[in-house]
C-alpha cells in the first residue's frame, strides 16, 4: 500500500510514529511560519504541519502522499469532535501524486447550497463531501444487514437475467436491439417477477437478490430510470409468513444501523380502511388529522354542492387542522388552490369560534347541519375544518395531500416515531378510463382472494387480491403478493384485462408453460432499496442515496447520457433513426 494509515484513524496512541498518509489537500491555512493542511480521504481528515517552503506549489484538492511524524496537538487546538483531533502530523517529505488543475465548481464542504444539476454533473466531487460518502456507506451497511438476515433465513442469492423478453404491460420497457438477430430486441427488466417465480418452480424454495430494475417512464422529480430492489420469493408460504420474514429484515437492519429494536409485529390495515381514515394507501401515522366522513350530516343541509355529491354516490369528507382558525383569507385561498391541483372543484372551510362554525361556507349550510359537522369532526375551539365534496379518488387524494402539507407546516409530525405498517387486501383490478377496460392494480400474476375465484368475471371492481404493501412513515417501501400458480386461472385473469389467449402465449408463454410442470404455492415482494435508505436517513430526495442518479428530466449528467452514437453503430444494429416531427407553431 502507498499509505500506512488512513486520514481518519490516527490518535494519541500513534504519537512518535512515522506514518505515510495519502489524500486530498482539502484546505490550506497560512499562519506565516507554519502552513496547516487538512489532508482528507473518505475515512476522515488529519491536520498536517508544513513549513512555507515545504508547502510551496501545493493547491487545494491536489492529491498528496505525505511521510510525517505524529505529534500531539497543542492544548489550545484540541478538537474532540473528530477522531484525529488530539494529534497532528509534522511533514517530513511529500509527493504530489496528482495536481488539481481546474477551478472547483463548488467547495468540497457539507453546508453548501449547491444547485442539483451542478452536483450531478460533478458527482465525483459531490461524493468527496463527507455527508455524501456517509450516505453511501450507510446504504452499503444496509445491504449487508439485509443480506445477513436473509442468509440466516436460508435464502439463496440468485441473479436473474438482465436481458429479457419484452412484455409491454404496465410501464414501458427499455429496448435493446440485437445485432445478431436483425429486427429483434431484448428488454431490460422492469422487475425480476417472472424469473423469480420460475425459480420457485425450479425448486429454489427461498430466493433473494438486489436487482437493478429499469422503467422507461416520463420524467418525474423523484422517479429514477433505474432503481435497486431488495427482491425475495418464498415457496409454501402464507401472507403472514412473508410478513414475518420482512419484519425480521427490518428488525435486523434497524438494530445494526441504529442500535434500536423495532416493535414487532407491524400493525395491519386493509386498503379500504387506510383510504377511509387517511385517504391514501401509504399513510403517515406519526400524526392525527384522520379524514371525517360527513355524509350523515348532509341530508337536508340546504347546500346543493354537498347534496348533489351524495345523490351521485360521491363523498363529502373533511379534516380538522388543529388551532388553524386564525388562517387568513390569503392562506385559505392557497389551500384551496393546492387542493384543486388534485382535481377537486372546491375546498370549503369552517372555523370553530364560540363552539360554533363560522366562515363563508357556513352561510350556505343549515344550522342543524353545521352542528352535526361539528359533532362528527370533534373539532375544538380555534380549529379549522376543511371539507371537500366529489368522486372517491379525487376527494381522497386531495384531502390526503392537504393532510400531509399541514402536518409538515404545523410541525405535527413526531419524528421520533417509527411507524411501520402493512396495507393488505388491495383491489385486484382498477378501471382504465383511457383503454376502457379493467387493468391490474399491481400486476396480473397476483392471486385473488379465494372467495372471489368463482365470480371473478361478474364484478371485477369488487375483487381483492392477496396483495400487500409495506409502508414506513408515509413512504411505500415495497409491494408483494401471493402468486397465481394455475395456468387456467392465469389465463382467466389475462382474458379479463383484454388479452387474448394468442397474445398471452406470445408474451408470457414461457411462464404459462412452466406452470404445467407443477409449481409449489409461492409469494414474495420487492422492497425499494433506494427508498428504504432515503427514509431511514430521514431524507426527502432519493438521489441523495444513489451514487450516480439521473436528473429529474431522466438524463445522466455525470456522463451526458443519453447521447447520439456513430452512424456505423446504428447500421450494425440494422435499425434506422426516425426523427420526431417538429411541433406546429402555436397561434397567438
Amino acid at each position: 500500500m502507498l499509505r500506512t494509515h488512513t486520514c481518519g484513524e490516527l490518535n494519541k496512541a500513534h504519537i512518535g510514529q512515522e506514518v505515510v498518509l495519502c489524500g486530498w489537500a482539502r484546505s490550506i491555512r497560512d499562519h506565516k511560519d507554519i502552513i496547516f493542511i487538512n489532508l482528507t480521504d473518505c475515512y476522515g481528515w488529519t491536520q498536517v504541519c508544513m513549513t512555507p517552503a515545504q508547502a510551496a506549489g501545493i493547491n487545494k484538492e491536489d492529491y498528496l502522499q505525505i511521510k510525517a511524524k505524529v505529534i500531539p496537538r497543542p492544548p489550545e487546538s484540541l478538537n474532540t469532535k473528530i477522531p484525529t483531533g488530539e494529534i497532528e502530523v509534522q511533514c517530513i517529505e511529500y509527493t504530489i501524486i496528482s495536481k488539481c488543475t481546474k477551478e472547483l465548481p463548488f467547495e468540497i464542504l457539507d453546508n453548501l447550497d449547491i444547485r442539483e444539476d451542478i452536483r450531478l454533473k460533478y458527482r465525483f466531487l459531490d461524493i468527496r463531501r463527507p455527508i455524501m460518502y456517509s450516505r453511501l456507506r450507510f446504504r452499503s451497511r444496509l445491504v449487508k444487514a439485509v443480506r445477513q438476515a436473509l442468509e440466516q433465513e436460508r435464502f439463496l442469492e440468485v441473479e436473474t437475467p438482465m436481458f429479457v423478453r419484452s412484455t409491454p404491460e404496465g410501464s414501458r420497457d427499455f429496448l435493446v436491439p440485437s445485432r445478431i438477430f436483425p429486427g429483434q430486441f431484448y428488454a431490460l427488466p422492469q422487475s425480476p417477477q417472472l424469473y423469480k417465480q420460475m425459480l420457485m418452480i425450479a425448486g429454489v424454495d427461498r430466493y433473494y437478490q438486489f436487482p437493478h430494475c429499469f422503467r422507461d417512464e416520463d420524467p418525474r422529480r423523484e422517479r429514477q430510470v433505474v432503481h435497486t430492489q431488495i427482491d425475495l420469493e418464498m415457496s409454501l408460504v402464507s401472507q403472514e409468513d412473508i410478513f414475518n420474514v420482512v419484519e425480521k429484515i427490518m428488525y435486523s437492519a434497524y438494530k445494526e444501523l441504529f442500535g434500536v429494536e423495532l416493535k414487532l409485529p407491524f400493525p395491519h390495515y386493509t386498503y379500504y380502511e387506510v383510504m377511509r381514515r387517511w385517504g391514501i394507501d401509504k399513510p403517515d401515522l406519526r400524526f392525527g388529522m384522520e379524514l371525517v366522513d360527513l355524509a350523515d350530516a348532509i341530508p337536508g343541509c340546504g347546500f346543493s354542492v354537498f347534496e348533489e355529491a351524495i345523490a351521485k354516490k360521491h363523498y363529502v369528507k373533511g379534516i380538522v387542522a388543529p388551532g388553524c382558525a386564525h388562517f387568513t383569507r390569503k392562506k385559505l385561498d392557497e389551500l384551496e388552490a393546492f387542493a384543486k391541483t388534485f382535481q377537486v372543484k372546491n375546498l370549503f372551510t369552517f372555523k370553530v369560534h364560540n363552539h360554533a362554525l363560522e366562515g363563508n361556507a357556513s352561510k350556505k349550510v343549515q344550522p342543524q347541519t353545521l352542528q352535526k359537522i361539528l359533532e362528527l369532526s370533534q373539532a375544538k375551539e380555534g380549529d379549522l375544518i376543511l371539507v371537500c365534496a366529489g368522486p372517491y379518488n379525487f376527494l381522497h387524494r386531495a384531502l390526503a395531500e392537504l393532510r400531509k402539507l399541514l402536518g409538515k407546516e404545523l410541525n405535527l409530525i413526531d419524528r421520533s416515531q417509527l411507524q411501520f405498517l402493512w396495507v393488505t387486501d388491495f383491489p385486484l383490478f382498477e378501471w382504465d378510463e383511457e383503454a376502457q377496460r379493467w387493468a391490474p392494480m399491481h400486476h396480473m400474476f397476483t392471486m385473488p382472494n379465494p372467495k372471489y375465484l368463482d365470480t371473478l368475471e361478474q364484478n371485477p371492481g369488487e375483487v381483492t387480491g392477496i396483495l400487500y404493501d409495506l409502508v414506513f412513515n408515509g413512504v411505500e417501501l415495497g409491494s408483494g403478493s401471493l402468486r397465481i400458480t394455475s395456468p387456467e386461472l392465469q389465463k382467466r385473469i389475462m382474458k379479463m384485462i383484454g388479452m387474448s389467449e394468442e397474445q398471452a402465449y406470445a408474451r408470457f408463454g414461457f411462464l404459462l408453460d412452466a406452470y404445467q410442470f407443477a409449481s409449489p404455492p409461492h409469494g414474495g415482494m420487492g422492497i425499494g432499496l433506494d427508498n428504504l435508505a432515503m427514509t431511514l436517513l430521514g431524507l426527502e430526495n432519493i438521489r441523495e442515496v444513489i451514487a450516480y442518479p439521473n436528473a429529474s428530466n431522466g438524463t445522466f449528467l455525470h456522463d451526458g447520457s443519453p447521447a447520439l452514437v456513430e452512424q456505423d453503430q446504428i447500421d450494425e444494429l440494422h435499425i434506422a433513426i426516425k426523427q420526431p416531427k417538429p411541433e406546429p407553431e402555436k397561434k397567438a
